[in-house]
Order: structure tokens, then C-alpha cells, then sequence
């Protein structure tokens, strides 16, 4: 455990802050500190409300002296993506057609985090309506990577996974509708959790794709996503979607053990074609999860690039439908790559939708057949480390187009199918960019997950690695 408040986990502060071993004040002070210095480097927040989140802290720490705690994250401050609503604060989602937006509710999953005592630190970058895999925002700029400033942290979750890698937050809000949470994870070196659709409400949070938008955090431990999912998790009068499924004790499952689990490891597509130092950490990470105790079994999934290509489908046809007064109204307003791929859902028919939609149940029952025998999956989450932000940009060349789409091949099947993923920081590259490995999982099993990502976390420090302030 660090003794610097802001190198600590979420976890740690939380508990430190109860404990009355370090003060909100100190905490919260510490972060804008690392703000100031790393934001210039980075332009991971939307807005930055220190006045505000002092006040906060004082006032919970206040309360904690006369003995009243909110919650388990009593007098914690932390920031999250620019498009949970929260009432009376604005919500610009990235854009400028938001840019002055100020929501009247405020989302299920940011009340909940607030009931437990959180403190609001300010908002983070993201891509623009949450739509796009890079990073690259063409009205507020891109989020930069901490780990090299020229290279891409990933999307939609920019704002997040860079922040949380600089230690700028202890955790943050990320959604995943084609691998938003799972692709900054990887590519910024923290730990990502998509959850099942419909285990966390999404009322209140901007939507992309009714189908496939899924809530969850990006934190510094998969202990931290534990107890981040806890406190989210749930039914919600407010999104009929939201799941009554029974709850696990997910904080409690971060302390089991791998002996007796399978783990399976895909025959083709997600070793196909890999990084040659992407590879080696796939190879690295399974032999670590095998010698902790996990059975390691070779399973044939189905096509997963038809996965893939249904996924865009839905998501495009959706994320249309949501836009389309705004194209016909404020088409200016949008930056190019996102209105050419707005546009581009204007263009799948009804009938080709609906197909999609329905393939979706058969689908999933073929991949739960396939990975029967095993308690999870383990795949990179991309095919690479980040590219540079100059390569995947617009004008990127010829190569740019195809670069996009590779970056997103392995976590769109996954949000097709509806399950629940774990990105956790596996290793790095020579030159020193992290790599991350995504447990697959099965229908809210999110429980398992966070066992295996705990386990490895155990014994291996890539999670707990700090990137340097750039000179």
C-alpha cells in the first residue's frame, strides 16, 4: 500500500479516509495537484472543479468527525466520463452540440456512487457522443496517452483510462458499447470492466445503441472495479432493462483462488494475426494464470467475425436513429468522423437490423455450447498496442481506415453477445506501452471475472506500475 494519498488504490483511500488516517482535504488536494501537473500533457478532463471539491471534502470530513458516514466511499473524490447526467452540472458528451447541455436528473450509476459518498472532482474527455476508438475528439482535441503523450489512449473512454493511469482519479465511470471501456484499459494499462447488459441501470447516461450499451468502471485494481460494481449494480425502476438477476458478493469474490477454474483459450481469431509483443504477453499471462492453479484448455469458438460484423450493425443502425434530427439540423455541428459514421447507419436497412437482432439469441447460445467447459475466456483486448495519435487520426493515410477497425476486432463480438469482460494490465511492450488481457465471462458472471483478474493481480505488478510526469 502507498502512504502517497494519491498513488493509493480506491480500495486503500477508501479505507484510509474511514479511518481517519488521511483526511478528504489531503486526498482530494493531492489529486488536483497531479491534475495541474499531468492535464496540460494529457487533456483528460472536460472541467476541472477544484473550489468545489474542496468545499466537498471539508464538508465530509466535517461529517466523519461527528461520527456520520455516507457510505463506503465517504469523502472519496473521483471524476468520470462527460456523459453521466448529473442534475444542474453541465454534460457536454463530447461535443458541441452539447456543449452547454445541463441534464435535470442525474444517472442511476453516478446517484448510486454519490449515496455512498463520493465527491465530485470534475468530468472527463471522451470521444465525441462516445463514438469513436481512438481517443481523437475533433472539437476539444485527443486524450493522450501518460505512457507516451504521442500515442492514443483508446476509446470512447479517453478521458478515463488516461486519468486513471495518471493517477489523476482513483477510479472513473467508462461505458463499453464496441470496447469504450475495455480498448483505454488495454491501452493505458488499467484495469476495465464491462458488465453484462443490463447488470448496471443506464438511465441518466447518454445513450449510443440501446442494444448494446453496457456501464462500468475503469480503476486502478480489479478489487476496485469489485466494489465500484457493488455499489452500482442492480434493478432500477428508472431502465426497465436493467437486469434482477441475482447479485454475487463481488468484493468477496476478489479473494478466492484460480485452483479448480478453466480458462480457455481461443483456437483462432483472437491469436490470429496478433503483435508479435502482444503475443508474447498472451503466452506470459497464461502461464502465470496456470501456475496459480487454473486448468488451461484450448476452445473453438464460432465465427467470431460475424460477431464482429452484427455488432456494427446494431450499433450503427441505433447510434442513426438516436442522431438523426440532429444531422438533418445541426449536421455542421459534428465533427467529420463521427457524421460519416452516423450517416453510414442512416444506410442499413430495416430488414438487415432486424435480422441482426434476431441471429443475437441463437448466437449467444452457440458460444455458450462452445465455452461450456470452461468458467471463462482469455483473449487479448486488441490485436495491438496503441498506435500513435498521428497514424489513427482522419488524415492518417490509406492505412488509417483499416488501423480503426483492427483495433476494435476483439471486443465487438463480445458486446454482440451481451457478456460481461474484464480487461486487466498484463504486461508491456519493449518501448514501454502496456498491454492488457480481457477475460470473457458468462451472463453475469461477473463474479468469476473479478476472481481470475484479483488472482493474477496478486502476483504480478503491471497494475501497480506509475507512468512518469513528461518533461
Amino acid at each position: 500500500m502507498s502512504t502517497e494519498p494519491a498513488l493509493m488504490t480506491l480500495t486503500e483511500v477508501a479505507r484510509a479516509i474511514a479511518m481517519k488516517q488521511v483526511s478528504s482535504h489531503e486526498v482530494t488536494r493531492a489529486l488536483l495537484h497531479r491534475i495541474a501537473q499531468w492535464q496540460p500533457h494529457l487533456n483528460a478532463f472536460m472541467s476541472i472543479e477544484s473550489e468545489a471539491a474542496l468545499k466537498a471534502a471539508d464538508a465530509a470530513d466535517a461529517a466523519l468527525a461527528k461520527g456520520e458516514v455516507r457510505g463506503p466511499l465517504h469523502g472519496v473524490p473521483l471524476a468520470h466520463k462527460d456523459m453521466y447526467y448529473d442534475a444542474g452540472h453541465v454534460s457536454t458528451c463530447g461535443s458541441l452540440i452539447r456543449r452547454d447541455f445541463v441534464p435535470t436528473v442525474t444517472s442511476t450509476a453516478l446517484q448510486r456512487l454519490k449515496d455512498a459518498g463520493q465527491i465530485r472532482l470534475g468530468t472527463l474527455h471522451l470521444a465525441e457522443f462516445a463514438y469513436g476508438p481512438t481517443g481523437h475528439n475533433a472539437h476539444y482535441g485527443p486524450v493522450r496517452n501518460p505512457w507516451n503523450v504521442a500515442h492514443i489512449t483508446g476509446g470512447s473512454s479517453s478521458g478515463s483510462g488516461s486519468s486513471v493511469a495518471a493517477r489523476l482519479t482513483y477510479a472513473a465511470l467508462g461505458s463499453d458499447t464496441g470496447g469504450s471501456i475495455r480498448m483505454p484499459a488495454h491501452f493505458c494499462g488499467v484495469t476495465g470492466l464491462k458488465t453484462t447488459v443490463g447488470r448496471v441501470s443506464r438511465a441518466g447516461a447518454m445513450p449510443l445503441s440501446q442494444s448494446l450499451d453496457t456501464v462500468g468502471p475503469l480503476a486502478r485494481t480489479t478489487e476496485d472495479c469489485a466494489l465500484l460494481l457493488a455499489l452500482m449494480a442492480g434493478p432500477d425502476p428508472e431502465d426497465s432493462t436493467a437486469s434482477h438477476e441475482p447479485l454475487s458478493d463481488y468484493v468477496a469474490a476478489t479473494k478466492g483462488s484460480l485452483k479448480g477454474l478453466k480458462i480457455g483459450v481461443p483456437a483462432s481469431f483472437y491469436v490470429d494475426d496478433l503483435d508479435s509483443e502482444v503475443a508474447r504477453v498472451l503466452d506470459e499471462t497464461i502461464a502465470v494464470l496456470k501456475r496459480e492453479g487454473a486448468d488451461i484448455l484450448t476452445v473453438e469458438l464460432p465465427d467470431q467475425r460475424q460477431l464482429s460484423a452484427a455488432s456494427q450493425l446494431v450499433l450503427a443502425a441505433e447510434a442513426a436513429a438516436f442522431h438523426k434530427r440532429w444531422m438533418i439540423e445541426r449536421p455542421q455541428d459534428y465533427g467529420p468522423q463521427v457524421l460519416m459514421r452516423l450517416q453510414n447507419g442512416l444506410a442499413v436497412p430495416a430488414i438487415t437490423y432486424l435480422e441482426a437482432m434476431r441471429w443475437r439469441g441463437p448466437a449467444l447460445a452457440a458460444h455458450n455450447a462452445a465455452a461450456a467447459g470452461v468458467d471463462a475466456i482469455i483473449a487479448p483486448a486488441s490485436p495491438v498496442p496503441a498506435p500513435t495519435i498521428e497514424e489513427s487520426d482522419v488524415g492518417g493515410g490509406p492505412n488509417a481506415p483499416a488501423l480503426l477497425q483492427r483495433l476494435t476486432l476483439f471486443t465487438r463480438p463480445v458486446n454482440f453477445l451481451g457478456l460481461p469482460s474484464l480487461t486487466v494490465p498484463s504486461g508491456f511492450t519493449r518501448s514501454g506501452l502496456p498491454v492488457g488481457m480481457q477475460l470473457i465471462g458468462r451472463s453475469f458472471d461477473e463474479a468469476t471475472l473479478l476472481t481470475i483478474g484479483a488472482a493474477f493481480q496478486r502476483v504480478t505488478d503491471y497494475h501497480d506500475r506509475v507512468p512518469k510526469l513528461p518533461s
